[in-house]
């Protein structure tokens, strides 16, 4: 593939602004036999295979991949929306060719897997694969969400059953049952919850609790599959998700 068309594919400007980039030096590219050899590319025709290929534009390193998937650690304050009504949306925490990556619909970008509440923090994904969206946001999937609760007052053991065998949100035009799989008390505390679903509901952990007469004071999520929120990627950032890290988020098992 044209290292222009590869720097496209990426999300670092039309066509034409990708040859330009390429033809005044800014583009170099990491040579197979040498990891941290930099090779300046004039010649924006000339051909790469795509996959893998690392380069470095105007300075900031990147790597080649077909689709995007990425994991990024959700700090308070901040809305899953593209046009965020009151606090800063989560796409301006991630670089631009995340979010000018070329679609064939007219969303550019990568898109939020699901969406977190504005003081809600934790894992959120994020990727330009409509399947995968797809496939990971479906109620079907059934796949582990695991939260660290924190309540307004301590919740007693009948509570903690009744969240268990399900809780009706009565508030939804057509009142469902919403149930958590698991509960762990981590620290011994009946303020400081883990609470584990395997369904998505509008503000459910926060319904939940109302439903049995508490409050949430915080919410963040831990884990979604196998895949848990690394303890050095500090609230802001995002990284890369691999092979091994997206096999972990087809992991149904608690």
């Amino acid at each position: 593939m044209q290292l222009q068309e590869i720097l496209y594919s990426q999300g670092f400007g039309t066509r034409r602004v990708c040859a330009g980039l390429i033809q005044q030096g800014y583009v170099q590219v990491y040579t197979e036999n040498a990891a941290s050899a930099l090779v300046t590319i004039t010649d924006s025709a000339m051909e790469f295979v795509a996959t893998g290929l690392r380069f470095r534009v105007q300075g900031v390193d990147w790597e080649c991949f077909e689709k995007a998937y990425v994991l990024l650690h959700k700090p308070s304050g901040t809305e899953c929306s593209q046009k965020p009504s009151t606090y800063p949306s989560i796409y301006t925490l991630l670089p631009s060719p995340l979010r000018l990556r070329p679609q064939k619909s007219a969303v550019q970008g990568v898109q939020a897997v699901g969406r977190l509440d504005q003081d809600t923090t934790g894992l959120l994904l994020l990727s330009d694969d409509g399947q995968f969206i797809h496939q990971m946001s479906s109620p079907k999937k059934h796949s582990p969400k695991v939260y660290e609760v924190t309540a307004k007052h301590p919740l007693d053991d009948k509570q903690v059953q009744k969240l268990l065998a399900g809780v009706v949100l009565d508030d939804d035009p057509k009142p469902v049952r919403a149930a958590a799989c698991e509960i762990v008390d981590p620290e011994g505390a009946a303020l400081h919850l883990r609470l584990t679903l395997t369904e998505g509901k509008y503000h459910q952990v926060k319904r939940m609790l109302a439903a049995v007469g508490n409050r949430v004071e915080g919410l963040h999520r831990s884990r979604i599959g196998a895949l848990e929120l690394p303890d050095d990627l500090a609230p802001g950032q995002w990284r890369w998700l691999r092979a091994e890290d997206l096999q972990k988020l087809q992991a149904k098992a608690l």
